[in-house]
């Protein structure tokens, strides 16, 4: 197995732990404080890690183009978040990390469009089931 498929499905657990454990963790409170300590918890452990892995000539090498994009991803990711802990707290985790994880159709539509990357029969397929399982649970 590649290591990319290893860490992608290493992702999945965590990611998929993250929310039931996210959902615990804002009883009593709001989705945005719960956001906010959660996003204080990850800012610090991504801070140690990246300062224990990444060599200090790659921190050297950091261009404007790389603080843009990644700064937008950054953006962007914190909209993500903020709406699904919105979400969480007020639904069922299952429905809502399942309407998330349809962003992988958006993924695939922009990486096609932004990217160049193919978009192939499989993945159309693929990204149709997922909408369609996506409409199945929503409604039920």
């Amino acid at each position: 197995m590649e290591k990319w498929i290893l860490y992608a499905i290493i992702s999945m657990a965590f990611a998929g732990f993250t929310s039931v454990i996210a959902k615990l963790g804002l009883v009593g409170i709001s989705g945005d404080l719960g956001l906010a300590v959660r996003t204080c918890f990850v800012f610090a452990f991504v801070l140690i890690f990246a300062s224990v892995v990444v060599p200090i000539d790659q921190v050297r090498s950091l261009s404007w183009r790389n603080l843009m994009w990644l700064g937008l991803s950054g953006v962007t990711t914190a909209g993500s978040w903020v709406f699904y802990y919105k979400a969480i707290k007020l639904g069922e985790v299952s429905t809502v990390a399942l309407i998330d994880k349809a962003s992988v159709v958006v993924a695939l539509l922009l990486a096609w469009l932004l990217l160049g990357e193919s978009l192939t029969p499989a993945k159309l397929l693929g990204g149709a089931l997922m909408m369609g399982g996506l409409l199945v649970i929503a409604r039920g």
